[in-house]
């Protein structure tokens, strides 16, 4: 079983406001190796230089959205197992087939709590000692 100290979390998204309140929410639940970055493109530097277990990332960002993200965690052999969720306010079924196809793991949609983003994290992982 995995621990929650244990695991590494890059929170993607543009606005501060939802970083903090998704990096709170994991800290409440035991998590406590949380990174937070504003865009997809800071998010693909992150990974590719720090071990990732999760990617929580937000789809309608600038510079690079969600969906881009994910397509290019997948594409490359180094991070293409690294857990993904997305995370947005308009799950429309376009989205959510194109996140499927390109090997999404899970979605969050917003507003959440807490006990939501928990079954999420379990849903990619299992069950999560220490929250």
């Amino acid at each position: 079983m995995i621990t929650a100290a244990s695991m590494s979390i890059v929170l993607v998204d543009d606005q501060t406001s939802i970083r903090s309140l998704l990096r709170n929410s994991l800290i409440q639940l035991g998590f406590v190796n949380v990174s937070g970055v504003k865009n997809g493109l800071e998010a693909l530097e992150h990974v590719r230089n720090n071990t990732v277990h999760l990617i929580i990332s937000d789809f309608n960002m600038p510079d690079m959205d969600g969906l881009a993200l994910l397509r290019a965690i997948r594409s490359s052999p180094s991070t293409q197992k690294v857990g993904f969720i997305m995370l947005t306010g308009h799950a429309n079924k376009n989205l959510v087939q194109k996140a499927i196809s390109e090997g999404v793991n899970n979605f969050l949609a917003k507003p959440f709590t807490i006990s939501t983003l928990k079954s999420r994290i379990e849903a990619v992982f299992g069950p999560i000692c220490g929250g």
